[in-house]
Order: structure tokens, then sequence, then C-alpha cells
């Protein structure tokens, strides 16, 4: 590609975002952190620099050495970037009464910088800083300013360098891709060429060329991710991907027949695995969901193993990975806090000697979808759900046995299926009911229950980062309440859970 954008992470919530940004305008970009650059910088053609948690007046704030990058490629740097630069070049950075956080407006654009074409005074801005530029850079000129901030965004031409106080990657910035569109496309005349088509072209004759004439190996889940994987890997080398779809037990009713016939209707290599007693007997008497995710992943090596070992002279093993999962693995200071153990299972590669092929690790979801949109995926599998790996293990809160797989798997379906009925399925980035390890007393007819309670989620969101909970018509919350306490006996509340994330996650476990 002729055009590469590289983005410098410090270690700001929103740098996903930038990238998500930019790749809409179909122009190519990578995350970096700070401290960990690529070796060859002359591959980008421009350099975004992030925002970030920290001050620059910290000590061992996050640093590099913009020597090697100002003057030689066209820079936008955003908040902690913009500040970075100020302080490096005679700027004053201070904490002042002029912090902002949230919205503001523009009260002041420099009408002749291309950065702002087509964009008016008042325009909405998200704000999310504690310091404040008060004195401009050396040869700096400001660019637009805010009630509350005088330098809100300033340029050095001489640098080719923008540097922006507000974050035009956030959606709460009105015209923000109106921004990066101006400084990519007009002023730096990028090529749009990061599109499905020959993203596609390029991975498959990447993969024809790495892998010749070998066997891949590749563990379906049903999910989008891995399903485009191997639709990539089918047209490159065909037959000599081995695909294998394990069935845990965990999974939607009916999901496993269903699925595994889309699969072979779509003429992968495919063997269906059931393995659910193993890993149902394995979850026995487990309630912590820490320990039960690493049950439910060990087990699955232990199967995906056994079933892999039949395949003679495999060399190598694909993943679904994508690109959140990447830039979390390379995060500014190392890995964040667990919160949950990643559904992808980790272990394989080490325990089989193979060696490991991710042809989406550079996609975001939404980009994923897009390739599989092009590719003619069956829209059944483009339009499914993210579902967690360790699937209704951690949507049964508490103790996992039969008869708690058997309830959310009815109570879940009569869900799913109105959300279909209602149209309401395609609005929505991933709904699932959650069985609670509470009983609660009811009435039905003339006797009194006490029986289990689910809780139903449903969440809207553009990769997952970010979530909200998706407003139902009342009617739609009557019927599927209805429905569930009338068809599931042993269920007899429904409750909706309206937490977004953050703070919530959306999954309970």
């Amino acid at each position: 590609m002729q055009n590469k954008v590289l983005i410098i992470d410090f270690g700001s919530q929103y740098t996903q975002l930038i990238a998500r940004r930019i790749r809409e305008l179909f122009i190519y970009c990578e995350i970096s952190p700070f401290n960990n650059l690529p070796s060859d910088m002359d591959q980008f053609k421009a350099v975004v620099l992030s925002g970030s948690p920290f001050s620059v007046n910290q000590t061992n704030s996050p640093d590099i050495d913009l020597k090697m990058i100002l003057g030689s490629k066209p820079i936008i740097a955003i908040c902690y970037g913009a500040q970075l630069v100020a302080k490096k070049f005679n700027g004053i950075v201070k904490n002042s009464n002029s912090r902002e956080y949230g919205r503001a407006n523009l009260s002041f654009i420099d009408e002749d910088c291309s950065l702002f074409e087509g964009i008016n005074v008042n325009n909405q801005v998200w704000m999310s800083h504690g310091d404040t530029i008060s004195k401009l850079p050396s040869g700096a000129k400001v660019i637009a300013s805010t009630n509350s901030v005088s330098n809100a965004a300033y340029s050095i031409d001489s640098l080719n360098l923008y540097a922006l106080q507000f974050h035009p990657e956030v959606f709460h910035t009105e015209n923000g891709l109106k921004i990066f569109e101006n400084f990519f496309l007009k002023e730096l005349k990028f090529i749009k060429e990061w599109n499905p088509e020959s993203f596609i072209d390029r991975t498959v004759k990447e993969l024809k060329s790495e892998i010749s004439d070998e066997k891949v190996i590749l563990g379906l889940s049903g999910g989008v991710d891995s399903s485009v994987a191997a639709i990539l890997l089918d047209r490159a080398i065909g037959k000599n991907l081995h695909c294998i779809f394990v069935n845990n037990g965990l999974l939607r009713k009916n999901e496993f027949n269903e699925v595994l016939d889309q699969y072979i209707g779509m003429g992968l290599n495919v063997k269906g695995i059931d393995a659910s007693d193993k890993f149902i007997n394995g979850l026995k008497g487990i309630i912590d969901p820490e320990i039960k995710r690493k049950i439910i992943g060990n087990t699955f090596i232990e199967v995906f193993d056994e079933e892999s070992k039949k395949i003679s002279n495999a060399k190598w093993l694909a993943q679904g990975t994508i690109y959140p999962d990447v830039i979390e693995s390379i995060s500014v200071k190392g890995p964040s806090a667990t919160i949950k153990s990643h559904h992808n299972v980790g272990g394989l590669p080490e325990k089989m000697n193979l060696k490991v092929i991710e042809p989406l690790k550079m996609l975001f979801k939404d980009e994923v979808r897009r390739i599989g949109n092009s590719l003619n995926m069956s829209k059944e599998i483009l339009n499914r759900h993210p579902f967690p790996g360790p699937g209704l293990g951690i949507r049964i809160l508490g103790e996992v046995d039969y008869e708690s797989i058997a309830l959310i798997q009815e109570a879940d379906k009569i869900y799913i299926d109105s959300l279909k009925k209602w149209k309401l399925y395609n609005k929505i980035w991933q709904a699932g009911s959650i069985l609670l390890p509470v009983k609660s007393v009811g009435v039905m007819g003339d006797e009194r229950t006490y029986e289990r309670c689910v809780a139903i989620r449903a969440v809207v969101s553009t990769d997952g980062m970010t979530a909200d909970w998706y407003e139902f018509p009342n009617d739609f919350l009557k019927e599927v309440s209805n429905t569930i306490i009338n068809k599931v006996k042993g269920i007899n509340r429904v409750v909706y859970d309206i937490s977004s994330k953050p703070p919530a996650t959306i999954e309970w476990e």
C-alpha cells in the first residue's frame, strides 16, 4: 500500500477510535505503543499522536523523540500529543482553571486553515483534558478556540503539524471525521486503497504464498471472525484447510447442528465434534467465573488437540484473531488488568507445535463483517451477534448443569426468536439471556412458585468497546416476559438489564 498511517499510542482510551475513524476513509493505519515503535518508520506517510491519561508534567509520563518524525512526516497531535509537542518546543502546559471535560463549542476557527474547511464556528467538540496549553510552542499559531480554552487547536506550518486539544475521533465531536478527511484526503491526497475487495485479493495471495501446499487447522466457533477467516483460507488453499467445530454443550438451542449444516453448505472442509458431556461434567460444582472460563478453555484445548492429531502433517493453526485483540496484547503499559479472560483460547500453538496464521489480525469487527459481505457469506452467520467463547457457561451464574443449560436455552431461544420476529435483531449489537443464581416467589394459577429468574440483555455498539442498552418498546418486553414465564417451567421472573458499558461489561461474567 502506498498510504499508511501510524498512530502512536500514549495510552488513551480513545486510540482505537482514531484508527476506526481513519479506516472509515478507506485509509490503512496501525497502532503502536510509544515504547514499542516499528523499526521501519519509512513505511508510514503520516503520523497521529494520541491522547493519554497522563499529564505531560508528570514524572515518567509517556515520551518519544519527536525529532525523528517532526518535519519529515505530516502529523496530527491529539490532546496529550498536542501538549507533548508544545512542551518540547518551548510552549507551556499547565494545570489550570481552563480544563475542560465533555462537550464544548468552537468559538473561533481560522478560516484559512484547510483542516477546518467546511466546519463552522459553534461546531461541537469533545474535550477531555486537565492540562491546558497556556503558551504555544515556537512557530505555532492558533487555528481554533473555545470560550474556555484559547489554544484549542494550533498548527506549525513549517513542520506540517496540526495539534488539537479536543478529540476528533469520538462521535460527540461533530464533523470529527471531516477533520480527518480534510487532512488525509484533501491536503495529503491519500488514496482510498483500504477496502474489502483489495483486502481479499491481497490476503488470498499472501496466504497462498505463505502456506503453499501445507495443511491448516482452524477451530470454527459459529461466529463471524472464525467464519470469515475460514472462507479466506478456503479461497487460498481449498481442501488443505481442515476446520473443526466443537460442540461444548454450552451453545444456544439447536445451534450446533444448524451452524454445522451452514458450514457444510458453504463448501468448507469441516468436521463437527460433540464433546458436550466432557465440558459439562468438567464444570460440576464450579461457580467462580474465571475458573469456569479456564476449565472450558483447557477442555477445548484437549478436545481440539485430540482431533487435530487425526489430521496428518498439519503445519499451521489458523485463528480468527482481530485487531482489538492484537492491540490489547501490546498495550502501552502491558496487558490491561484482567477483567475477564479472553475467550480466544491460548496454549494451542505451543502444545501442538504449529505455526500460527491470523488473516484478520489487522481488522476491526465491522471491517470483518464488510469482508464477509464481499465474500458473499451467509447473512445468517454474517449478522450473528457476538457470542462468548465459553458460551452459556458464563451466562449461567453459579454452577453449570444440564438442568440450568436447558432452562437458559429455552428462555434464550424465545428471546432471540422474538427479536427476529419484531425485526429488532439487526438493530442490536449483542443480545442474550442470563440465568441468575437466585429463586423468587411467584404465583401461577392459584399456586405459589419458587423458581429461577432470568435477565435479558441487549446493547447497541460499534465495536464492543463501549455499549449502551437498547430501549425496547414496552410491548416487546411484555411479550418476551410473558412467553418465557408461561412456556419455560422453572422460570417465574424476567428482568431487563439497563446497564451501559462502562461501567458494566456486556457479559455478566
